[in-house]
């Protein structure tokens, strides 16, 4: 029993150390997809596939992984869509490349 309480909050603090980090996770994946959307709506095809080989190469393969990439990148897509302006493909190289940094110190794995 004097175990039982040890076990117990060293089990809590891993699952919230979990959650933060799937959260940190989801949110670069969702800025990733929204630049992903940016760049298609933009005719950018070599800012699309970099953000698609960011997300294949770095965010672990889960279905809530893929459709939030996907719900961001055509929320974007279509918000594009209704005349907003494209940035300049040297800023949107340079957000691109910050959220990969992003999505890279998410997903790191422990040493």
């Amino acid at each position: 029993m004097k175990i039982f309480a040890p076990l117990l909050a060293l089990t809590l603090c891993a699952v919230a150390n979990t959650a933060l980090a799937a959260d940190e996770g989801a949110a670069a994946v969702e800025t990733l997809g929204r630049l992903n959307g940016i760049a298609l709506a933009c005719q950018q095809p070599a800012l699309v596939s970099r953000a698609r080989n960011a997300i294949i190469t770095t965010a672990p393969k889960t279905r809530a992984y893929g459709e939030a990439f996907e719900s961001a990148t055509n929320a974007a897509y279509l918000e594009q869509g209704k005349g907003a302006a494209c940035p300049d493909p040297a800023s949107l190289a340079s957000d691109m490349a910050a959220a990969e940094k992003r999505l890279q110190a998410s997903f790191a794995q422990p040493k």
